[in-house]
């Protein structure tokens, strides 16, 4: 029997490549220095590359499965938006898939079992109405013609506001929550809700503003969680990563890993049932989807549960809390001397690694017509991530405000929006939330938590930030590049119509 090409098991081998390669860098660097430099628990190891290795499959299985559920999902439900044309449908249904699609965002949980004062389901449910308020305002802004700059100036410029009398406690967990919750669960709704509600319009900018949605999505989050800061007294908790456990043998080390897994196994199945039962709800009203079809994204569904199960069992019990450990140890004696400088390590190849920027620098390298290159993309993104975490942990280590970096860095990337085209604010905007994949939620900030712990600093204050950080650096990175490639066509632009010019006449002197 042929094999229907959404089926075609080279994709999820495709996916398992993607997480190899997103996870293997670092797994070799961690296994660098505990060999060289960092001694730490051989059973601790073990448990390390147990968790790795459930990582990579979980990663491939949740990527193969969203692709083949939540996707066709999106562009169902935005084609239904679409033929309805009316205006409280679409803001109701935008509100509703924002809201239950977050929860089940694999960063977002990572982070949320991190944040000690604040109760994971509470940081989670604010995050989620923030996500679907935001994608309610993004088709306002698609339909009302609004442009992106406006509403990103405006809300930005009401963080910022609401940051200065915030609990600094509150801060740089804000912003780290807009940097978790746009990944491979809430961006495909999100696109496909936006190129649905984009094409009840028929003029030449309707395309263009399809983009920019995530990154107005990321904005609910941090108001959000500022806004919680206000009222809700906090509480004292666990950080998940922190919570290292020992293992005497090979038996004990399967068995601690078996006895998490009903634990993750319920708490995936909560967060992705609102999801399974608002979808068959509008199969069984609206949608109607073919039977084969329906099939195969209830099959995309198991595998993503299947995948999240793995990705954050793996994580929580061993991926996350070496990176805790080595974070000590690096910060402890003369090693802290190359603690910022391999953190930059781990950035470059962080982003390096990720599929997702492999995706969004072919698509600026489209865009403009080859002006900027894959490679000189790649290149400019590496560095800018590498510099993201090589500060963050810095902060980590001395304790210097996040403010003294952030500020900066969106007045920059504010500024830039008006020099440079629409559709590269849009993508660079859109782009923060790639860059800041599931290793810097599993790793980097571990990492930054245990260097933290080792220089005796507030966490919430000093550790956390390490995601907003890598999700800003894009955001001045693509519109920086885009702003060369803009001066650059401005220049050859004259040069080009003074060669024409002398080309004319110098066909005119040959015909007289």
């Amino acid at each position: 029997m042929k094999i229907s090409p959404e089926w075609d098991p080279s994709r999820f081998l495709i996916k398992v490549d993607e997480s190899l390669q997103s996870v293997v860098p670092i797994v070799f660097l961690v296994i660098l220095f505990c060999l060289t430099i960092t001694p730490l628990p051989t059973d601790q190891m073990l448990s390390f590359l147990m968790g790795g290795l459930l990582l990579v499959v979980g990663l491939g299985l949740f990527n193969f499965g969203a692709e083949k559920s939540m996707e066709p999902i999106g562009k169902a439900i935005g084609s239904q938006i679409t033929r309805s044309r009316r205006a409280w449908v679409m803001l109701a249904v935008s509100f509703v898939l924002g809201l239950i699609v977050t929860v089940a965002e694999p960063d977002l949980q990572v982070l949320a079992g991190n944040v000690p004062h604040i109760n994971s389901t509470v940081l989670i449910l604010t995050i989620s109405i923030g996500i679907g308020f935001f994608l309610m305002t993004a088709m306002l802004r698609i339909v009302l013609k609004i442009p992106l700059s406006v509403i990103l100036i405006g809300c930005y410029g009401l963080i910022f506001v609401l940051a200065a009398f915030s609990d600094p406690n509150y801060l740089s967990v804000a912003f780290d929550a807009g940097g978790v919750t746009t990944g491979p669960m809430t961006a495909p709704f999100i696109i496909a809700l936006g190129v649905g509600v984009a094409a009840l319009r028929s003029d030449r900018r309707a395309d263009e503003d399809s983009f920019g949605l995530v990154g107005i999505c990321s904005i609910g989050p941090i108001l959000m969680v500022l806004i919680l800061g206000f009222f809700y007294p906090g509480e004292s908790g666990e950080i998940a990563a922190a919570q290292i456990r020992s293992y005497a043998d090979t038996v004990m080390l399967g068995k601690g890993y078996l006895a998490s897994l009903p634990h993750f196994m319920y708490e995936v199945l909560i967060a992705l049932l609102p999801i399974l039962v608002f979808f068959l709800i509008c199969q069984f009203t609206v949608l109607k989807i073919p039977r084969a079809p329906f099939l195969r994204i209830m099959m995309g569904i198991l595998f993503t549960y299947v995948g999240l199960v793995c990705f954050l069992t793996g994580a929580n019990v061993g991926f996350s809390s070496l990176a805790v450990l080595l974070g000590r140890s690096l910060a402890n004696g003369w090693t802290r001397w190359i603690l910022v400088p391999a953190a930059g390590l781990m950035g470059w190849f962080i982003v390096q690694a990720e599929p997702a920027v492999q995706v969004l620098t072919k698509q600026v390298e489209d865009i403009s017509a080859g002006g900027i290159s894959a490679r000189s993309m790649r290149l400019s993104l590496s560095v800018a991530i590498a510099l993201a975490a090589a500060l963050s942990i810095l902060r980590a280590f001395t304790g210097i405000h996040i403010f003294w970096f952030l500020i900066p860095g969106y007045a920059i990337s504010l500024l830039l929006c008006f020099f440079v085209p629409h559709i590269f604010t849009a993508i660079a905007f859109d782009s923060g939330g790639v860059a800041s994949g599931p290793l810097t939620a599993t790793f980097m900030l571990p990492l930054a938590i245990g260097v933290c712990q080792a220089a005796d600093g507030s966490l919430l204050m000093d550790a956390f930030g390490c995601v907003a950080m890598v999700s800003m650096m894009p955001l001045m990175t693509v519109q920086l590049l885009g702003l060369i490639h803009t001066l650059k066509s401005r220049t050859a632009a004259p040069a080009s119509a003074q060669e024409a010019d002398n080309t004319e006449v110098i066909e005119l002197w040959e015909v007289a």
